[in-house]
């Protein structure tokens, strides 16, 4: 019986089948995204990428000119990454896990996040991968890390690691060129955790000098029906002084940051967020921003500036009215998380400056959305152009995930980093021409 309405239940929510439809690929993108007006049901649109895998030496589509190779596979869902100053990359393997669904919407959650290979007892470990040989394979994949609880962002400090757990911040001494940490490290400052904790990952990024810590922390539900008292603390980016303190709110009214980069012109911290769902196909855009110290950024009292969100209740219309405008929208559902600037030399000069970001994929649209990583270009430290799909092939035919893209990091030889939690792979893309070093002149 239990099958019987659990199959029903799918049928119902349209997870038997994802189905194409005809949609621009970049509805929702840009600088002044059209916004359509927000529409509800009983029931929302549940339509996610059934996980497959990747077949045996099949791999992701770059555009012409570019390179696909498993830098590291056979990992254990690898979401975010960390390049090391001798060049050896750090990846973070952690999961959503399995829990007692306390409401009906809590179970459909967990079938969602089952269905598409996100939901698993979470490894809690940071792999150290390293290509002695220059050939763009990782000859050496070794447990740099282990026991953490669900680790996700990683900054090198000097000689100081710091990894940001699903609750905390802990610090590691580092020798450059070492394999392996010892213990579970240091804590060094709190996160919000649970008992709820529903956007769990949490990303760090020290500043260019060395003197603070930032850090995102996601909400703790889609709009606050889990009650504003359980908000505290989230849904903004942290500033911490290092070593010890204090810490501040340094942005505000931000769902679900999680990227975060420091624009290579003009030097302001940018980062990636999710946007809230159920309010139509085309709405909201998820959006990268420039982050404005001390500003707010509407969640959950409206989108997109000052767009109001009535399904919130009591509303804030002084801080609606303060409501900053996001920079460049990324698309509505494309579960924006990944972001890294391209400062190299190794990619046509058309790359230079501008940023990646990895869209993990929707669940709460038709057609299919995000599931790439896509480029933007920026000019004189502002987006200029349109978005352009680098990274692809992440969906089959039969709109079935292959893998689903995370996190991005630029490699110490220029080529582009991409972990693929779902598959497990870390790909490598690398430019098939490199500009190659001139000899120097004779006097």
């Amino acid at each position: 019986m239990r099958s019987v309405i659990l199959a029903t239940t799918l049928a119902a929510l349209g997870l038997t089948a994802c189905g194409k439809g005809a949609s621009d690929p970049f509805v929702g993108f840009g600088p002044k995204p059209a916004l359509p007006e927000p529409t509800q049901s009983a029931l929302p649109t549940v339509n996610v990428a059934k996980f497959v895998g990747w077949p045996k030496d099949a791999a992701p589509q770059a555009p012409p000119g570019f390179v696909v190779t498993r830098f590291a596979d056979g990992l254990d869902h690898p979401r975010w990454l960390l390049v090391l100053p001798n060049g050896d990359v750090l990846a973070a393997e952690s999961s959503s896990e399995a829990g007692k669904p306390e409401t009906f919407k809590d179970w459909i959650a967990q079938v969602i996040q089952k269905r598409a290979g996100a939901l698993q007892v979470s490894p809690n470990k940071i792999m150290l991968l390293r290509d002695s040989d220059g050939d763009g394979v990782a000859d050496t994949k070794a447990i740099f890390a282990q026991g953490l609880k669900r680790p996700f962002g990683m900054a090198l400090v000097g000689d100081t690691l710091y990894v940001a757990n699903d609750d905390s911040i802990v610090a590691f001494p580092y020798s450059e060129g070492q394999t392996q940490v010892k213990g579970t490290g240091t804590k060094v400052f709190d996160l919000p955790g649970g008992p709820i904790n529903h956007h769990w990952t949490k990303n760090i990024i020290a500043s260019p000098d060395g003197q603070k810590l930032y850090a995102t922390v996601g909400s703790n539900s889609n709009i606050g029906e889990n009650g504003l008292p359980a908000e505290a603390g989230r849904a903004q980016i942290v500033e911490f002084t290092l070593p010890e303190g204090p810490s501040r709110p340094y942005a505000t009214g931000l769902r679900n940051p999680n990227g975060m980069d420091w624009e290579p012109v003009t030097g302001k911290l940018w980062t990636a967020v999710n946007e809230r769902d159920e309010l139509g196909d085309d709405l909201v855009p998820d959006y990268m921003t420039s982050v404005t110290s001390g500003g707010f950024y509407g969640w959950p009292y409206s989108y997109y500036g000052q767009h109001v969100d009535t399904r919130v209740s009591p509303q804030q219309p002084d801080l609606v009215a303060k409501a900053l405008v996001p920079d460049y929208a990324l698309g509505p559902h494309t579960a924006s998380l990944g972001l890294a600037f391209y400062r190299a030399d190794a990619f046509p000069v058309a790359y230079k400056g501008g940023v990646f970001i990895g869209q993990h994929g929707s669940w709460n649209r038709k057609p299919l959305n995000g599931y790439r990583v896509v480029f933007i270009p920026f000019v004189k430290g502002e987006p200029s152009g349109p978005p352009q799909a680098f990274l692809t092939g992440f969906l089959n035919a039969k709109d079935e995930a292959q893998g689903r893209p995370a996190g991005v990091a630029v490699d110490n030889t220029g080529a582009l980093l991409v972990a693929d939690d779902s598959g497990d792979i870390v790909w490598r893309v690398a430019s098939a021409n490199p500009p190659t070093a001139q000899a120097p002149t004779a006097p």
